[in-house]
């Protein structure tokens, strides 16, 4: 009787020995996609951590970018607080001459640096320091100058006054004298040895403008220091880059320099530009100088010029007449007969200039111009010796043909040809650089 009792529990044991078993069976394929899954779970976190790095890497350049761009802005913004101003300009030239071609030559021939300070509203300082020639030594060409040094006052919103090293107001080119403002590779000749370039001296001045577009300038400066005169150059100009040391003023503007104070010279200047796009002015510089010590009498040299210039559309045509005289030069000359150089009486110049902007895209101009030039450095000699021609020298004629391509307003590239009638060995080809910021 007690048999049929253990039948349900040997059963019951049967059945989960034999479950275990079946688990047992199957234990081995569980395991096998657990460790698939652990992997691919492992190959993600990794990914993940790559993601992870490069995304810190890209936050970091970008945080130090943000962090440079900050300190741009500061730096800016601190200069701009302090009144801090800064500025430049400079241009590179090629010159190959037609006919001796074993004489081009490639001259970085300026760069300038300017710095100037806002005392305050009213007050400023401006600088300007000139490199020319790419070195400065001994034994090279170039020269380290300061261009400009001088405070500025505004007294009234129509008037104001300066004092120290500053550029004299004649002509067109003086004043704003940026290779980006003017056309041709090199300053046309009547701005270079007529009137001087860049002419400055050392003085006061007292500035002014109206309502109606008329400004005016007048002021008590250093003078020209004759004394510096050539009477006998060591060699004839082998260019016309040399021309500017038979330059009457260009070769004795002083430039504040140790110079001779002791006959200051007077300007005064006037322009018009009640018009838009047109320009017309005229100035007068005048003072006494010494060739040399013991003359009877000082010389006073005077320069007086017109110009205007006027931009209808697409054109821009100017022009400009200088002209000069020193006085009491026949003493002088008697001194040195035969000279080579003598001290001219008077000398002069003028030029017709048009240009148009033929092309313009985005920042890119294209501007063809055509000049034609008149200049004399000895038009008239007193106290010269027989056999001396005391009408003068002959006078130069000279046609410019180029064209200015500009990148944008401050980078402009040039080329041009120049044609000398009396000196025709001068002729050359002309390719320059011009910046300004």
């Amino acid at each position: 009787m007690k048999t049929p009792a253990l039948r349900p529990a040997a059963l019951a044991l049967l059945a989960t020995l034999a479950a275990g078993n079946a688990a047992a069976a199957t234990e081995p394929a569980a395991t096998v996609q657990l460790e698939k899954k652990i992997d691919l779970l492992s190959q993600q976190i990794e990914a993940m951590k790559a993601e992870l790095q490069q995304l810190k890497a890209q936050n970091q350049a970008l945080s130090d970018q943000q962090q440079q761009t900050q300190q741009q802005v500061t730096q800016q913004q601190a200069s701009a607080d302090n009144g801090v101003k800064l500025w430049g300009y400079g241009e590179i030239y090629y010159d190959r001459p037609v006919h001796d071609t074993s004489a081009t030559s490639a001259d970085l021939a300026r760069a300038v640096f300017g710095i100037g300070y806002n005392f305050d509203e009213r007050t400023q300082f401006n600088s300007e320091f000139e490199i020319e020639h790419a070195v400065t030594s001994s034994s090279d060409p170039g020269e380290f100058e300061v261009e400009q040094f001088y405070v500025n006052h505004q007294f009234t919103d129509k008037m104001a006054g300066k004092a120290g090293l500053f550029l004299i107001p004649s002509g067109l080119i003086n004043l704003s004298h940026e290779p980006t403002n003017f056309y041709g590779v090199h300053r046309n000749f009547v701005e270079t040895l007529i009137i001087p370039s860049t002419w400055r001296e050392g003085g006061v001045a007292v500035t002014g403008n109206t309502d109606a577009g008329l400004s005016w300038d007048v002021g008590l400066t250093t003078g020209v220091d004759l004394a510096k005169w050539t009477i006998n150059p060591s060699e004839p100009p082998a260019s016309a880059n040399d021309l500017k040391d038979l330059a009457p003023l260009q070769a004795s503007h002083q430039e504040l320099a140790q110079a001779s104070a002791q006959n200051l010279s007077q300007y005064l200047a006037v322009n018009y530009k009640g018009i838009p796009g047109f320009t017309a002015g005229a100035s007068v510089f005048t003072g006494q100088s010494q060739f040399q010590k013991g003359l009877a009498r000082n010389q006073r040299t005077t320069l007086w010029e017109a110009h205007t210039r006027w931009t209808p559309g697409q054109a821009d045509l100017s022009a400009v007449y200088a002209r000069g005289h020193i006085s009491n030069t026949a003493e002088v000359n008697q001194l040195y007969p035969g000279a080579a150089n003598p001290l001219p009486a008077d000398f002069y110049g003028y030029y017709l200039q048009a240009a148009y902007n033929v092309w313009k895209r985005d920042s890119y101009r294209l501007a063809p111009f055509l000049r034609w030039e008149r200049f004399n450095l000895g038009s008239r000699y007193d106290g010269v010796p027989m056999g001396f021609n005391a009408n003068g020298q002959p006078t130069e004629r000279v046609w410019t043909y180029g064209a200015n391509f500009y990148l944008n307003p401050h980078v402009v590239l040039k080329a041009d040809y120049q044609m000398f009638q009396q000196n025709s060995r001068f002729d050359r080809l002309d390719l320059g650089l011009g910046l300004n910021f």
